[in-house]
């Protein structure tokens, strides 16, 4: 992580504290780790200036209780009094369990949302700022609505911001325009793209960026702008997919999918990344990887931010095997179930060194701008990697965010 930029501005809004919510420690914890490392290699020079800037943890220890009921409390076990706060959760992390009445429940992500709430409570109030980070932002698929349904994500935001929440982070929203609903409080969208990239050149050297070896796949209508970016920036092709609804009939609570059908130039012979912000059940993905290797593709690799398999990664594996996909990449934003991690297909997009960066970016009431775009860095290196991979005795990779 680079912090050249802090350096100019070295004083900080308020001293750093991290909160994290159940099931998050890992994140947490990395973050801090990185945040720890960076600040006492490159700022060590501020540590008699500013007292508690470099501290050995930045993490404030809190407490989640569960009642016989399953009521909760949350209860910090020190003292984040003047501090900017920085609260942490993945709302995914359904390996969480509670007891209500002696029975076991998963946590889901509205418990998670209340665990938010209470953890905001306990700091009643102390805290100089705080600031909230949802990797998976909270009801993002529920951002609009149709009819007589409710407006899930909106009136989260909202409730937010009347806690006194300054700022949210998020990344790869569903539909960022969802801030609109929180005009007043900052809301910062990061994307994963750099990591992506440089996660698929490490784990497949032999790519080459063109329109006749490489194609980028938006596997429906909703993922075209991030395909859109990804092959302009690589110099590629791009095909979409879209998908036809039956729309006389619902079937769990939307239209139910008849078929995908294709729109874009030929990808026989290519290499082709599909790319988009989730996996849920993989059923759309796979059919689309299904399409493209019928269509002749000659390796197919999946890049989306959120895995979340909501049923399980058996399909994946049958898929594997049948050759319909090379690589699966997902970023570690959210939790992935144990046995997808041992997967010789699966590849991991390390995204908690960028965020230990947009969390010191912030801390310094820095712009975000440098930080979230990261265009000019792809492109400057791009060159030297394409270069680089005319040279087999050279390593190819792109150095951190």
């Amino acid at each position: 992580m680079t912090t050249t930029e802090n350096q100019k501005k070295p004083f900080p809004v308020a001293p750093l504290k991290i909160v994290y919510l159940n099931g998050s420690q890992e994140m947490a914890k990395a973050v801090d780790n990185s945040l720890v490392k960076s600040r006492k290699s490159l700022m060590s020079s501020f540590a008699n200036v500013i007292p508690g800037y470099v501290e050995p943890s930045y993490i404030a220890n809190a407490h989640y209780y569960r009642y016989g009921t399953g009521e909760g409390k949350v209860v910090l076990e020190d003292s984040v009094r003047g501090s900017d706060l920085f609260i942490i959760g993945d709302v995914t992390n359904y390996s969480v369990t509670y007891k209500v009445c002696g029975r076991i429940n998963h946590m889901s992500p509205d418990n998670y949302f209340q665990d938010l709430k209470r953890a905001i409570s306990a700091a009643s109030g102390q805290a100089h700022r705080i600031t909230v980070i949802l990797p998976f932002l909270y009801e993002s698929r529920q951002h609009r609505r149709s009819g007589r349904e409710s407006l899930d994500c909106a009136l989260a935001l909202k409730e937010l911001a009347d806690y006194g929440v300054s700022n949210i982070i998020t990344f790869d929203a569903h539909d960022p325009r969802v801030s609109d609903a929180i005009p007043l409080v900052s809301f910062d969208n990061f994307m994963p793209t750099y990591q992506f990239l440089k996660a698929l050149l490490k784990a497949v050297p032999d790519l080459e960026f063109d329109k006749n070896h490489f194609m980028v796949i938006s596997p429906d209508e909703g993922a075209t702008d991030r395909a859109v970016y990804f092959s302009n920036i690589l110099g590629a092709d791009m095909g979409m997919f879209y998908k036809r609804r039956d729309y006389s009939r619902i079937v769990n609570g939307k239209n139910p999918i008849v078929a995908h059908e294709f729109l874009g130039d030929t990808v026989e012979g290519k290499d082709c990344v599909i790319i988009d912000d989730m996996i849920a059940s993989g059923g759309s993905m796979l059919d689309v990887c299904k399409q493209i290797k019928a269509r002749g593709a000659r390796r197919v690799f999946i890049c989306t931010t959120f895995g979340l398999f909501t049923e399980g990664i058996k399909k994946f594996d049958e898929y594997y095997e049948q050759g319909m996909f090379t690589k699966l990449i997902t970023t570690n934003l959210t939790y992935r179930p144990p046995e997808l991690l041992r997967r010789e297909y699966y590849i991991q997009a390390d995204m908690f060194d960028y965020m230990a960066r947009i969390i010191d970016t912030l801390n310094h009431d820095q712009s975000m701008v440098a930080v979230k775009n990261t265009t000019s860095k792809i492109t400057n290196k791009l060159s030297e990697i394409m270069k680089d991979l005319t040279e087999p005795s050279e390593e190819t990779e792109i150095p951190n965010a």
